[in-house]
């Protein structure tokens, strides 16, 4: 009598495992078996396309909410404040004396809104190569650095980012234009 249940309890058990194996299926990859649900595999991606529905939707509508929780101002006050562009003379990246008020103000702009990072980008107008005009504008972008560091602001709110000559302000091909191209831009990096 006890082997008849236990017999009849390993048959019940071998059942209910093949019965739970038949919706699955062996895939190898890399020399490695590994076994899948399909339904369970069907049910992951709709959930997590569902995810990322949901979470589009609430990026989107409360867009300018998590933007005032992350950088500490709101999106009003960020584009309120113009972080103006200074310039600087040809072939050089010394800044320039009307262009140190500009990096006061940037510096008082920063000091008001300690989360705000921000990232300037070296500039230089089309003439020389290529290599000199990204290593003319990460110097131009490294001396605005030097002066808001010097002026109190922490380091790690500061990136830099040379551009040389590949996106001019203006395409003019003339000293006027070059410049405006002779710059630093300044980005907020939230």
């Amino acid at each position: 009598m006890k082997r008849s249940i236990l017999f009849f309890l390993y048959l019940m058990v071998f059942i209910l495992i093949c019965a739970g194996c038949a919706e699955r299926h062996l895939t190898k990859t890399d020399g490695t078996s590994s076994v899948k649900n399909e339904s369970a595999t069907k049910q992951t991606k709709q959930s997590s396309a569902a995810a990322k529905v949901d979470k589009q939707n609430s990026q989107t509508s409360m867009q300018s909410g998590s933007q005032e929780k992350t950088t500490g101002v709101s999106a009003a006050a960020q584009n309120s404040y113009n972080l103006a562009d200074i310039h600087f003379d040809f072939d050089r990246y010394n800044i320039r004396t009307e262009d140190r008020e500009i990096l006061s103000h940037h510096a008082d702009f920063l000091f008001k809104n300690k989360k705000i990072a921000i990232v300037i980008e070296g500039h230089c107008d089309e003439r020389g190569t290529a290599e000199y005009n990204l290593a003319l504008g990460n110097r131009r972008a490294m001396e605005a650095k030097k002066y808001l560091i010097n002026s109190g602001i922490r380091p790690e709110r500061i990136k830099t980012i040379s551009y040389g000559m590949e996106r001019p302000v203006d395409p003019g091909h003339n000293e006027e234009a070059w410049a405006k191209n002779r710059r630093d831009h300044f980005v907020i990096n939230n």
